[in-house]
C-alpha cells in the first residue's frame, strides 16, 4: 500500500497495491495491520456504511462531536466522487482548512479522515457507489453538519449541475457556529 499525506496533518491518501491480469484484478481493500503501519495504532473500526448517489449529490458536511468522534476511511467502489474533509481540531494550525480529491473506482484511493474533522463529498459521474469505514458508531446526538457551500470555507466542490440535497445538508450550519464563534 502506498501512503501519501496531504494538507492537512493526518489525512491521508491510501492506494491499494492492485495485482492484475487478463482475469481482471485483485487488490486487498482493507488490512489493518497496513492500516495500523500506515496511520498509527489505536483505530478500530466498527461500521460499514454503503451509500449510492445520482450525479449532483452533495453528503455533508458530516462530523460527529466527542465522545463519539468518527475517523473515516473512504472509497469510491462505483464511479468517481469528489471527497472533502475540513480540520475542526481546536488549536491546529490547519483548522477551518479543507483539502479534497477525486475518489474512483478506477483509482482505487482511500482517504483516511480521523476524528476531528468534517467529511462530505459530491458525485461527480452519473452515479456513484461509497464505502466507508468507521471508528465510533452513529450517535445521532453527537451528529453535526456544516453548510457545504459556507462561504468562510469555499469549497470548489465540482457541480454540473444544482446539488441535490438532503434536508439535514441544507439545515448546516456555518463554521463559525459550529465552533460557537
Amino acid at each position: 500500500m502506498k501512503v501519501a499525506p496531504t494538507a492537512l496533518p493526518g489525512v491521508l491518501v491510501l492506494e491499494p497495491q492492485v495485482h492484475a491480469d487478463a482475469r481482471g484484478f485483485f487488490y486487498e481493500s482493507f488490512n489493518q495491520r497496513a492500516f495500523d503501519a500506515a496511520v498509527g495504532p489505536g483505530f478500530a473500526f466498527v461500521q460499514d456504511n454503503h451509500a449510492r448517489s445520482v450525479r449532483d449529490t452533495v453528503r455533508g458536511l458530516h462530523y460527529q462531536t466527542a465522545p463519539h468522534a468518527q475517523g473515516k476511511l473512504v472509497r469510491a467502489i462505483a464511479g468517481e466522487i469528489y471527497d472533502v474533509a475540513v480540520d475542526l481540531r481546536p488549536g491546529s494550525a490547519t483548522f477551518g482548512r479543507w483539502i479534497g480529491m477525486t475518489l474512483s473506482a478506477e483509482n482505487r484511493r482511500q482517504l483516511w479522515i480521523p476524528p476531528g474533522f468534517a467529511h462530505g463529498y459530491c458525485v461527480i459521474s452519473q452515479s456513484a457507489e461509497v464505502l466507508y469505514k468507521v471508528t465510533d458508531y452513529y450517535a445521532p446526538e453527537c451528529e453535526r453538519t456544516i453548510l457545504w457551500n459556507d462561504p468562510e470555507l469555499s469549497i470548489a466542490w465540482p457541480l454540473a449541475g444544482e446539488p441535490i440535497l438532503s434536508a439535514k445538508d441544507r439545515a448546516g450550519v456555518r463554521l463559525r457556529e459550529a465552533i460557537g464563534g
